[in-house]
């Protein structure tokens, strides 16, 4: 058994030294200059993490193109409502302006010009027992004096009605009023 003290002569540190640097091989230092060099491998937590990321990678990009094909499908289904909505509009409009038409075709140039010369009193009377459409469409063809003057003799409930229906006849009441 060998037995160290405190004062150990140099060369016997050496044969210790030296025993042990026996069993490193010159490849091993090598080696560990290499490891050195390269960075740090990152944690395993981190490299699970990436691991995870890349092999769902397809599975989000998957998730977020259906996500956004049912968003882009659930648009053009409020599109389309939104288009049907104003085809039916659309359709009132052409609706109106062809009652609209019918109307004051039948309002001919010869009955307005019978309203224009009666009295005020004689052509409201009639007006106001008239269909609103027609009515409206005579009142419209007068002269704005004299439709004015008619106007007055009527009622003001009724005169509001067939002023309105002049401008907008799918909105007042269809029928006679007295």
């Amino acid at each position: 058994m060998i037995r160290l003290s405190f004062f150990v002569r140099p060369a016997s540190i050496l044969v210790a030294a030296g025993f042990a640097c026996i069993s490193v091989p010159a490849g091993c230092v090598e080696q560990k200059k290499a490891d050195a060099a390269k960075p740090a491998e990152p944690a395993p937590a981190a490299t699970e993490a990436r691991q995870f990321c890349t092999n769902n990678l397809t599975n989000a990009g998957e998730a977020r193109i259906a996500w956004q094909t049912s968003k882009l499908l659930d648009l053009e289904a409020q599109i389309k409502q939104r288009l049907a909505e104003l085809d039916a509009r659309k359709a009132q409009l052409v609706e109106w302006l062809r009652k609209h038409d019918e109307a004051m075709k039948k309002a001919a140039d010869e009955v307005i010009a019978i309203y224009s010369h009666m009295k005020p009193d004689a052509a409201a009377s009639q007006l106001a027992v008239m269909d609103d459409a027609i009515a409206a469409a005579v009142i419209a063809k007068l002269p704005p004096r004299v439709a004015g003057t008619i106007l007055n003799e009527m009622e003001p409930a009724r005169a509001a009605q067939l002023a309105h229906g002049m401008l907008a006849p799918e909105t007042a009441p269809q029928g006679k009023r007295s």
